[in-house]
């Protein structure tokens, strides 16, 4: 049965959302062989990344672009050939149904499309700026160092919106990591692909989950950060080279 590579929120501004991880679908043919109440935890989704994307878009008068699969189902957000792209384990839970599964069906019914539909997308609409939404937990369950942080700014070569927003989150007194909580350098399949492979500015902005988990936390999240993403498009007009 097929299913929709990507959910699509219509906009005229020349700023692109995208969310990755906005899903916690887990498509008809799919048996991941877990509890069903893992699918409401930070493994399967972006917990709040969906509607602070609808938001953000709301605010912006931006379109946006979204995953429709449970990054359980496979990772949109990672190459194909990257280890965890279909997981057998995520955060001490073992996924049993993914275990000896072909890999590469997963990738032409999914993956594929998902990142064939961006890329018609941001063709058609020829954006100025994308920006990738995401979010994290605040401790990883596996054990570790509890995330102190609110927010984290992502990016690879191209610093030019991420400078922006770091300055922006920083000086509004938001606790916000740089290339944390993990490296854009390391982490940015999508970002890389359809945003610097092309020459288009962009930037990831992660939130933690506890922060977007409730309407309210959405709410305020979209008011503080709509106008800092609106001042970072605007920075690019004066062309602004991306650090190397």
């Amino acid at each position: 049965m097929s299913h929709p590579p990507v959910a699509i929120l219509e906009g005229a501004s020349d700023i692109l959302l995208l969310c990755d991880h906005a899903s916690d679908v887990v498509p008809e043919g799919v048996d991941l062989g877990i509890d069903p109440a893992l699918l409401a935890k930070h493994i399967a989704v972006d917990i709040g990344a969906a509607p602070l994307t609808a938001a953000l878009a709301a605010r912006l008068g931006a379109p946006a672009l979204s995953g429709t699969v449970s990054r359980l189902v496979i990772d949109l957000h990672r190459e194909p050939d990257h280890p965890a792209l279909v997981p057998t384990a995520s955060d001490g839970h073992a996924v049993p149904g993914n275990v000896g599964i072909d890999r590469f069906d997963r990738i032409a019914r999914f993956h594929a499309p998902y990142h064939a539909a961006l890329a018609r997308q941001i063709t058609a609409r020829r954006p100025r700026l994308l920006v990738a939404i995401h979010s994290f937990t605040p401790r990883l369950e596996a054990g570790g160092e509890a995330r102190a942080m609110h927010a984290g700014i992502l990016y690879n070569r191209d610093d030019r919106a991420a400078r922006v927003l770091l300055t922006e989150l920083r000086t509004a007194g938001i606790a916000t990591g740089d290339n944390a909580p993990y490296s854009g350098r390391l982490v940015n399949t999508t970002l890389n692909r359809h945003g610097e492979g092309r020459g288009i500015a962009c930037v990831s902005i992660e939130i933690r989950n506890d922060l977007i988990a409730d309407a309210a936390g959405v709410e305020r999240w979209a008011d503080l950060l709509a106008p800092m993403i609106e001042k970072a498009r605007n920075s690019l007009a004066f062309g602004v080279a991306p650090t190397q």
